[in-house]
């Protein structure tokens, strides 16, 4: 019997021993006193509200870092299995009007968890945003540069003399200069021109060359998807570690005011992702009920090809979902730092935790 039902019982049993020595005073009861059946029925009211309340789901917001694609299949298959609410969380999974809204919300406060870039965090912190990255998603770069295979393109070198298109974003600056450097080649004689995000166009179109800020699990698959032939390069091959290339993130208060919350989110979602992995096929079917048709229609063949990519770089054997490591923080603040893309190194015991290998 738990305290609560003692303690009505006991106020039942004191309220009709009340009554009783009333009535034998006064030969009656008051009019406004409760009844035993009342005080017990008010106690037993309270005791289901109290459970309701306990049994509410914490409500988080998590921003994507674009549109609903394969890489969030994770996150709507644990929704869709109802793993969060089995955590008590509801997640209302929200998509940004701009790249930067994942990491700035985040820090802010304004949104719970942001998906977002390695490297991007390591800019918050060098300029003292306190943002925090609480688990790894794919654990090495999608970002490549791009070419059409009958381009004569061989190699990051070849791009000398040449126009290479980026979304405007300046952490591929460092990362195409180390490419061609590595290389050998002249990272001055390579004509960086803002293409924004009509990255495939611009290739096909011969508007530029290649393009860096391309996707493996997107630009690629949509180029192959309208018949053309594409190459890429892996910027590990050439010089540039193995950066996460996306990460959860939060602010730190945020991390410190709701780590269990944080924590069981992060459970479920494992247990999407282990879902995904199982179930591919189902969990494509629940991403794209959930697309922005409007703004980003999926293609199926494109998607089965970018998750088929996608789980090959998302964990890492022996290591659970998520985890994040000291030295791949330390290999890419250090490349930052020599690239000039960043002045300071931010320590890295103030830039991660590792939320995934304490569940």
């Amino acid at each position: 019997m738990t305290k609560r039902k003692l303690l009505t019982r006991s106020l039942a049993g004191a309220s009709a021993l009340s009554l009783f020595l009333m009535a034998g005073c006064n030969g009656q009861g008051e009019e406004d006193t409760e009844s035993p059946e009342e005080v017990t029925n008010n106690g037993e009211e309270e005791e289901r509200q109290a459970g309701e309340e306990s049994n509410e789901l914490e409500q988080i917001e998590v921003m994507l870092d674009w549109y609903p694609n394969a890489v969030h299949s994770y996150l709507y298959a644990a929704q869709e299995q109802g793993y969060f609410a089995e955590e008590g969380v509801e997640v209302d999974l929200i998509f940004p009007a701009n790249p930067t809204d994942p990491l700035n919300l985040a820090a802010t406060g304004e949104v719970t968890l942001g998906i977002t870039y390695q490297p991007d965090v390591i800019t918050a912190r060098n300029e003292g945003i306190p943002v925090i990255s609480v688990a790894a998603i794919v654990r090495s770069p999608l970002n490549h540069i791009v070419y059409l295979e009958d381009s004569g393109i061989e190699s990051p070198s070849d791009l000398e003399g040449r126009q290479v298109g980026y979304p405007g974003i300046p952490v591929n600056e460092p990362l195409i200069e180390t490419m061609v450097t590595e290389d050998g080649g002249n990272i001055e004689e390579v004509e960086l021109i803002d293409v924004g995000f009509e990255l495939g166009s611009s290739i096909v179109t011969e508007r530029a060359d290649a393009v860096i800020g391309a996707y493996i699990n997107h630009e690629v698959p949509v180029l192959e998807h309208q018949g053309h032939e594409v190459g890429y390069f892996d910027p590990v091959d050439y010089g540039v570690p193995a950066f996460y290339e996306l990460v959860m993130v939060t602010n730190e208060d945020n991390f410190e005011e709701n780590e269990d919350v944080i924590h069981r989110f992060w459970e479920a979602a494992s247990r999407g992702y282990e879902y995904m992995k199982e179930n591919p096929d189902e969990s494509l079917d629940i991403l794209f009920g959930h697309e922005d048709q409007e703004n980003f229609p999926l293609v199926r063949e494109v998607e089965e090809e970018s998750l088929d990519i996608l789980l090959s770089l998302m964990e890492e054997e022996g290591e659970p979902f998520g985890s994040q490591s000291e030295e791949s923080w330390e290999e890419t603040i250090e490349w930052l730092a020599e690239t000039g893309y960043i002045d300071e190194q931010p320590s890295t015991e103030d830039i991660f935790v590792n939320i995934a290998e304490e569940e």
